[in-house]
Formats: C-alpha cells, sequence, structure tokens
C-alpha cells in the first residue's frame, strides 16, 4: 500500500492524506494512568476559571455505526441510564468543590463560556433524563446554559418532538445530527440502519423546535459511493439550509464494526476520498457556505449580529475545560486527564460499569502531562487547522517565541508541499486550500516524538 501521494500544486511527494483525525491534542491513546492520582483542588489551584468549557458526555446509543471508534454502548439495560446520571451527578459536585477550594472561596470566579453535551448520543436519554442532565449542568456546575451557547449531538431516531422541546427550553442554541448518507443503501455499507424518510422527519422536527443552528453531518469515502450519490447527499442537505454541515471522510479503524469486516484504506481510496471532499467543498462554496476548517462549512453571519454558535466556537487551547462522564477529557494547563478509553464494547461496559459504582471524584485517575513544549505543539496544531489561521503575534505573545523558531523542520515541509498560504500577511500563518485539504496529514506530522510514542506502545482495546 502506497505510504505518499503527489500534492496537486507542487508535485511533491506527501503523506497520505488520512492519517489521523486530530480533533483533540494529545489523543487520548497517549493518556496513561496516573500513579499520584493528583487531587482536582490541587490540579486546579491557580488555574483561570472564568472562561471555562464545560462538556457532559453521555456513552449511550440505539445502534453503533460501523465506522464509530467512540466511547458508546448499545442499549442501556437495568436503569443503566438513571445509575450514570446518578454517579455525573457525584462527579459534578466533587468537581464543583474542587474548583472553588476548600472554603468555596472561588465559587464566585468560576464562570462558563460555553458547553456541550456529547456521545454516544446525548438524546438516548428520554425528555426527563435530559432535563436532569440540564439540571447537573447548571444546578450542581452553576453553567447559565440560557446564556452561554450550548450544543448537543443527536441522530435521527432520537430526535423526538419531546426531547427537542426540553433542549430548546434549557437554552441549546446548536444541535448536530449524525446524518452521514442520505441514501438508504450507503448507510446500510456504513453499517448505520436507517431510512431517508426517517432522516428527513427527523430533521423537520428539528427546524420545528426553532434551534437556532442546524449541523449535519456527512461522511464521503463510503463503500459503493460516486460524485453523483455524494451530489445527492450534499443536494438533501442543502435543502434544509442548515447553518452548519460538517464533511467528515470515512475512517476504519480496528474494533470497529467495518473494521472487523477488513476493509481497510488503498491509495486509491484516498484519492476517491480527496476527490469528494473537493467536490464537496466547492458545492458548499457556491452556495454561500464559508469553510471553517477541512470538515466544517458554516453560513456567514447575516445583518448585524453572528447568528449563535455552539460550543465548538470555544478555543480551549488556553482555557480550560471540565469533562463529565467517563468518556469526557479535562484540561488544565499543565494536565489533561480523563477515564479509561477503549472501543471494544466489552471493555466499554466495564468502564462504564466502574463509573457508575463510584463514589470518589476528587482524584484525576489517567491523563497526559501538557508542559512547555507540548503547550506550543497544540496552540500550533490547533489554531493551524482553522481555515482562519493563526496570528503570531497571539502566539508570540503567549510563548515568548514564533512558530518559525520553535518548528522550522515541520514549517519548512508544509511550505515546500504548498500546504501554507504564503501569499498572505506574514504575521498570519494560515493553510493553503491545499493544506486544508491534508488537515489529517498535516495535524500527525506535528505531534511531539514522546506523544508519538505513547501512541504506538497503547494497546488497543
Amino acid at each position: 500500500m502506497s505510504t505518499t501521494a503527489t500534492t496537486a500544486t507542487t508535485g511533491v511527494a506527501a503523506p497520505r492524506p488520512y492519517g489521523s483525525y486530530v480533533y483533540a491534542y494529545p489523543h487520548k491513546t497517549a493518556y496513561r494512568r496516573l500513579p499520584d492520582r493528583p487531587a482536582l483542588g490541587e490540579l486546579w489551584a491557580g488555574e483561570r476559571k472564568d472562561a471555562l468549557s464545560l462538556y457532559l458526555h453521555i456513552p449511550f446509543c440505539e445502534v453503533r455505526c460501523g465506522f464509530c471508534n467512540l466511547f458508546t454502548r448499545i442499549g442501556a439495560p437495568d436503569e443503566l441510564t438513571t445509575r450514570y446520571l446518578d454517579a455525573l451527578d457525584r462527579q459534578a459536585t466533587a468537581v464543583r468543590d474542587a474548583l472553588a477550594g476548600p472554603d468555596q472561596e472561588g465559587a464566585d470566579a468560576i464562570r462558563f463560556a460555553a458547553a456541550a453535551f456529547g456521545g454516544g448520543t446525548p438524546t438516548f436519554l428520554d425528555a426527563a433524563e435530559l432535563e436532569r442532565l440540564c439540571d447537573i449542568a447548571e444546578k450542581r456546575m452553576g453553567a447559565d446554559l440560557r446564556a452561554v451557547p450550548l450544543s448537543v449531538e443527536t441522530s435521527p431516531a432520537t430526535a423526538t418532538a419531546d426531547r427537542l422541546a426540553v433542549l430548546a427550553e434549557r437554552g441549546a442554541t446548536r444541535l448536530s445530527i449524525g446524518v452521514q448518507s442520505f441514501v438508504d443503501a450507503e448507510a446500510r455499507a456504513a453499517v448505520r440502519p436507517q431510512r431517508r424518510a426517517e432522516v428527513e422527519a427527523a430533521l423537520g422536527r428539528i427546524r420545528e423546535a426553532r434551534i437556532p443552528v442546524l449541523n449535519i453531518d456527512l461522511i464521503y469515502g463510503i463503500d459503493g459511493q460516486t460524485e453523483l450519490t455524494w451530489r445527492h447527499s450534499l443536494e438533501a442537505a442543502l435543502a434544509w439550509r442548515p447553518e452548519e454541515l460538517y464533511l467528515y471522510p470515512l475512517y476504519i479503524r480496528p474494533l470497529t464494526g467495518l473494521g472487523r469486516l477488513g476493509a481497510g484504506g488503498e491509495a486509491v481510496w484516498d484519492a476517491q476520498r480527496l476527490r469528494l471532499y473537493r467536490q464537496g467543498r466547492d458545492r458548499l462554496l457556491a452556495e454561500g457556505y464559508e469553510q471553517v476548517s477541512m470538515r466544517m462549512f458554516r453560513l456567514p453571519a447575516s445583518g448585524t449580529s453572528a447568528p449563535p454558535r455552539g460550543a465548538d466556537d470555544h478555543a480551549c487551547q488556553t482555557d480550560g475545560m471540565i469533562g463529565l462522564g467517563c468518556g469526557a477529557r479535562s484540561y488544565t494547563s499543565r494536565l489533561h486527564y480523563s477515564f479509561d478509553y477503549a472501543v471494544d464494547m466489552r471493555e466499554i461496559r466495564t468502564i462504564i460499569d466502574t463509573y457508575t459504582a463510584t463514589e470518589d471524584f476528587s482524584r484525576a485517575e489517567v491523563g497526559c502531562l501538557v508542559d512547555e513544549d507540548e503547550a506550543r505543539r497544540r496552540h500550533l496544531l490547533q489554531s493551524l487547522l482553522q481555515a482562519q489561521g493563526m496570528e503570531v503575534a497571539g502566539y508570540h505573545e503567549r510563548f515568548g517565541s514564533v512558530p518559525a523558531e520553535d518548528f522550522p523542520a515541520e514549517l519548512d515541509r508544509f511550505a515546500e508541499l504548498g500546504w501554507l498560504d504564503t501569499g498572505t500577511d506574514p504575521g498570519l500563518l494560515r493553510l493553503s486550500p491545499e493544506g486544508l485539504a491534508y488537515s489529517d496529514a498535516l495535524g500527525p506530522a506535528l505531534f511531539s516524538p514522546a506523544v508519538r510514542a505513547a501512541m504506538a506502545a497503547y494497546e488497543v482495546k
């Protein structure tokens, strides 16, 4: 299998365009058990707490798609959702106490700038359980969900009118629905049992709920997909005029449904995905959408005020994040931490059962230290992968250096490949259109040797 490709603009040999989707750095496979199990109060002492992100993770789905390697299980027997929410409540109480300090003197300094419910599928919970989830965010953590962007993930089967009514009333500003394909045969090929009629009905209910931002996820690279069927899904999504669209390349990973079927990524598949990506990008740009990243497209603000956005707009590379739930991450300036991570369903069930039985949530269990070098890499990586790029002055203000000094080999290589927009203001480091297309190769190229080694040593389970 070929490991390189040739960029369309330079003719220089480039890495495969689909190395890894970098949605967070360091990846959870670089996390390890923390031998000292540091107390949360110590971790958060001295940290800024006035612009935190809040993420609540619900690890349940009605089905598991063939491409999915997220931390989630199918179904929730024996009142598992109740026991999970009980544990989430205990964790929230412990985290809030740790943030406020032993005498609760710091409670007034805690502010949340954004919130999100993810999974899994948060709307796997019924309407009453969603009310309780919102109560945990507000009454335990102190987040004002009606005053900050609140993003929630859903699925066609669980986007019911009663659930959507709860989310709308509690302040949800963005709803993201995983459609993936409007072609029934492609949905089946991705091991995602749904029919287009069910998808269209769910989208209708979402619009009726009047949640300001609708995001639709689509996937390209599915077995049997062509330019014609991809265009069909694009047009079907555009008919709803969603405020946002995410276009995801299909990945096939170990221990997923498709991975067990033995499918793999050949050079011809890379070329197909690049072709479909460019087709989708060009169609959305022609329709008036702006490109925010390789995956994200959104309608520009109209009038004098911008429409509400979701928690995705909140930059957490410089601000702290609180994650609640056994699949969530938390970020301080020095440590990223979470619980154990797995993809295999049996392992996930064990981790969830352990979480629901936990009484003491006052310590960090699994994590990855973020030193100065890792902080620089993370800031550059997460900023550079955005279409707007990164202001060099902002980087210098934070770190006292410039990216060209800290990462000369990487940036020279990116420029050689035609991935950098060299015609813009020298004070702005930004990807070219070709660089955006190769985001999933560029991101991993910025991983540190230590993180690479930890990820390579991780035993997939």
